[in-house]
């Protein structure tokens, strides 16, 4: 089932392009620096653009790639010019990301051919894990499916109240215990509640915590195989939340959460606030993982479904 068939609006695309006016305006303010006074792309050029690269937070293997890319190119054509640059970037960047997002989505899309549709949704405290839940309730609801979220997140007694306040901005229903109770246990009561009122889609909040990587692995490993009891398959989607404003640290981040458990895609929110939009190129590259929404606004619908096609566009129009 597809949903939201004109999510690229000129609306949408006017979000998106704001969002990502920061880290334009400081990647191309690097980059006039970088080929100042150069007519032909040669090794200086290189080595400054690299610089730029690793400055927009695109990470320094995703950048040796771009680079090797475009000395393959400058192989070719002994006298390629600075001002073919930004097209060149623009195409091998578009080049890295089609390799991990296979689609160019536009839509939220749940498949009919799984309901309930489980989400399981990882990341460390303060990433905008909640607000992300929140938002994609209302997407969701919007569509006309049926949603139930649950507050797995135990060990705060905030995060609970805080996936409640959500719940009720959207007008879904919120599964939730005790602070200090099993999350498994919880996850365990909102897919039986989930299945009675024949949800399409149940979206589990996990604990934020990195302290103890075994014990993060074990924790989602007990809720996964506990919500199997009650839907075999689940969860179809391990959904990871990055704060795409700390750089390199979201991608400390997802080597962490990749190595305690399977992560399906990710979110990166934040980026309406930040230069680093790059982090978004870095991360789909290193960890081959699609990048399936990304935040650009405070507002309720300022989670968009990241299409390669759209970002590569706005970031360097």
């Amino acid at each position: 089932m597809s949903l939201f068939k004109n999510i690229f609006s000129k609306e949408k695309k006017e979000t998106l392009d704001k969002g990502l006016e920061k880290s334009k305006t400081t990647f191309f303010s690097n980059l006039s620096k970088a080929v100042a006074g150069k007519s032909k792309v040669d090794d200086a050029v290189l080595d400054n653009l690299e610089e730029v690269l690793v400055a927009s937070d695109v990470g320094v293997n995703t950048t040796l790639k771009i680079i090797d890319r475009i000395e393959a190119r400058v192989a070719k054509d002994k006298y390629l010019g600075t001002e073919e640059l930004n097209k060149i970037l623009r195409e091998e960047i578009s080049g890295l990301l089609a390799e991990t997002n296979a689609g160019n989505e536009t839509e939220f899309v749940i498949p009919s051919d799984k309901k309930p549709y489980v989400i399981m949704v990882v990341g460390v405290n303060g990433v905008g894990k909640t607000t992300t839940i929140g938002k994609l309730a209302s997407q969701f609801k919007k569509a006309g499916l049926k949603v139930v979220l649950g507050a797995a997140d135990t060990f705060r007694a905030a995060a609970i109240d805080q996936l409640q306040v959500w719940a009720d901005r959207v007008d879904v229903p919120l599964v939730r215990q005790e602070m200090g109770s099993d999350p498994a246990s919880v996850a365990f009561d909102t897919l039986q509640s989930g299945v009675s009122q024949d949800a399409d889609v149940i979206i589990i909040d996990t604990a934020g915590r990195l302290h103890n990587k075994i014990n993060l692995m074990n924790e989602l490993t007990k809720i996964k195989r506990v919500m199997q009891k009650v839907v075999v398959d689940a969860p179809h989607e391990v959904l990871l939340v990055l704060d795409g404003s700390t750089g390199q640290n979201a991608f400390e981040q997802a080597k962490q959460f990749t190595l305690a458990t399977e992560v399906t895609s990710l979110a990166v929110t934040k980026l309406d606030g930040t230069a680093k939009g790059g982090v978004v190129i870095g991360i789909s590259d290193q960890f081959q993982i699609p990048v399936k929404y990304i935040g650009v606004g405070e507002g309720i619908d300022d989670l968009q479904v990241f299409n390669k096609v759209e970002f590569v566009d706005s970031f360097f129009k």
